[in-house]
């Protein structure tokens, strides 16, 4: 009997582009939605324990910090040991996450369930796995995959969080996390039987491939961390993805208190949120395939744009509340909203193509989420040194401007090539 190598199969390797983009999508699906379910469990945990509503936000902060400081290592060890090491990991860490959580009668209990593994699996089954394995497979449409992997965020967020709570609702908290401990679960066999070996390897000829070393480059000549760190790219690419998840943050955490603090209905302002929310999924998509049909100039600086409009609309709303104000920075807000994402991880693969390109994108990542805990302090602080809500917004302009700034000041990014590897 003979034996068939994978790599020989046109119509097997034709499926991988496909099925390491469903990837992406499902795990983040998956992992945001689980993750966030703990927004619903904590009105019931608040009233069987007793414990205050401050000691329960702070389990997600544990979350924040412990997905920033992961996304490194999870570089680290895709680009040593693999995306299965990674995925796999993740998965068990989410299913004894939510196994802890079930059995929760201290409040430590959910500092380490919801917060450490949750933040753990989430980077493991993230966005720094899934933009490595695409830009391995993609190239001119790199943007496009990664965008579809960005998509299931907010996805996972529509779709599991509701089914929580109604979950809650008609069997009970602990039943519930019962519930998505088993879904979990049962997601971890369909992981191993997965082709791990060629999805890892990539598309021949793709220069982000691994093993596929470029003619006349020396198989040691490739882009570390510590080489990474010295270029200007990296930290345009730290410096635009920082600063837009500190204007996020400083506006995300306040909108629902500020509208209603002016006079909106306190569901309609949940609803006007939850609607900006949803719209941020089209706003990755049309962003990736933007910056493939228009250039990553034009798409990038439009989104930062519409941004800006939703903050100023914000703004405007503080002095007069008309409703046109709340529906403008609903559309332009969340369309924009996680538009760069795509944007910063397909350009990190270009960049660093010959390297440790998981590595530097954790780094990166990681940076990017200490500037979303950075915006979410700020603008409590920006409250208590205030009174008013809408200093938030203001600064969250400026940090707008300072994130856009690497796509207009200059065209290291927007032009983006891949760097030599350095000798």
């Amino acid at each position: 009997m003979t034996t068939t190598d994978p790599r020989t199969s046109r119509r097997a390797l034709a499926a991988i582009p496909v099925l390491v983009v469903s990837l992406g999508f499902l795990s983040n699906f998956f992992a945001r939605g689980v993750v966030d379910t703990f927004m619903v469990f904590m009105q019931p945990l608040e009233a069987e324990f007793g414990w205050r509503h401050d000691d329960l936000t702070q389990v997600y902060s544990v979350y924040l910090i412990t997905l920033g400081v992961m996304s490194p290592l999870t570089g680290m060890i895709i680009d040593s040991w693999g995306p299965r090491v990674s995925y796999l990991g993740g998965a068990c860490c989410l299913a004894l996450a939510m196994f802890i959580a079930g059995r929760t009668t201290a409040l430590w209990h959910l500092y380490i369930s919801a917060g450490a593994l949750c933040g753990a699996a989430s980077s493991l089954m993230g966005m720094v796995p899934a933009a490595a394995l695409i830009g391995r497979w993609f190239d001119r449409n790199m943007s496009v995959g990664i965008a579809i992997a960005y998509s299931g965020f907010g996805s996972g967020m529509l779709a599991v969080v509701p089914l929580a709570q109604a979950g809650i609702d008609h069997l009970g908290w602990r039943e519930t996390y019962a519930i998505l401990f088993w879904c979990v679960a049962g997601a971890i066999p369909l992981l191993l039987v997965l082709p791990w070996r060629i999805i890892a390897q990539g598309a021949e000829g793709n220069p982000r491939a691994r093993g596929t070393p470029r003619p006349g480059t020396a198989p040691e000549a490739e882009w570390t961390l510590r080489h990474a760190l010295r270029t200007k790219e990296f930290w345009l690419l730290v410096q635009a993805f920082f600063f837009t998840a500190v204007a996020a943050y400083l506006t995300t955490v306040q909108t629902i208190a500020f509208l209603i603090d002016r006079g909106f209905p306190a569901l309609s302002a949940a609803f006007a949120f939850g609607v900006a929310g949803m719209l941020s999924i089209f706003g990755v998509l049309i962003s990736g395939w933007a910056s493939v049909r228009f250039g990553i100039r034009r798409s990038t600086l439009i989104s930062f744009l519409g941004t800006f409009v939703g903050l100023v609309a914000l703004l405007a709303f503080s002095f007069w509340p008309l409703g046109l104000f709340v529906l403008v920075f609903v559309i332009c807000f969340g369309t924009s909203q996680g538009a760069r994402g795509p944007v910063i991880s397909s350009l990190n693969a270009r960049i660093f193509a010959r390297g440790r390109v998981s590595s530097i994108y954790g780094l990166i990542f990681m940076l990017m989420s200490f500037g979303a805990a950075f915006g979410s302090w700020l603008s409590g602080r920006l409250y208590v040194w205030t009174g008013d809500y809408s200093a938030a917004f203001a600064v969250a302009a400026l940090a707008v401007i300072l994130a856009a700034a690497p796509f207009f000041a200059t065209r290291r990014l927007t032009e983006a090539r891949e760097l030599p590897p350095p000798r």
